[in-house]
């Protein structure tokens, strides 16, 4: 099994940055990509930003130029660095992570619990 565990969000002025980290944990595991989604009530989870073991970006239209994803693979952790925070960029968002078996080619989705940011106008 492969745990995820949140941490930096908060509450920041519009305008504002903030920083999340996910650290993975799961010494029989490969570790492959690694992301961050985004849920607001009732609606489905999007993609924010993602990157590969390789370092290789995706990002959502709504966050390019403004939030800035990586990772420390030694470390199995991810970061979103978030700035020019929007009011519409409140929410709760997820890390994820596709971890394989040593010796396996099969993947798996992981979650963490989620970290509550919120951007006040």
């Amino acid at each position: 099994q492969v745990q995820l565990v949140e941490s930096g969000g908060g509450l920041v002025q519009a305008g504002g940055s903030l920083r999340l980290s996910c650290a993975a944990s799961g010494s029989s595991f490969s570790i492959n990509d690694m992301g961050w989604y985004r849920q607001e009530p009732r609606k489905p989870r999007d993609m924010v930003a993602t990157i590969t073991r390789r370092g290789n970006t995706n990002y959502a239209d709504s966050v390019k130029g403004r939030f800035t994803i990586s990772r420390d693979n030694a470390k199995n952790t991810v970061y979103l660095q978030m700035n020019s925070l929007k009011p519409e960029d409140t929410t709760v968002y997820y890390c994820t992570a596709l971890g394989s078996p040593r010796g396996s080619s099969v993947e798996y989705r992981y979650w963490g619990r989620g970290t509550q940011v919120t951007v006040s106008s």
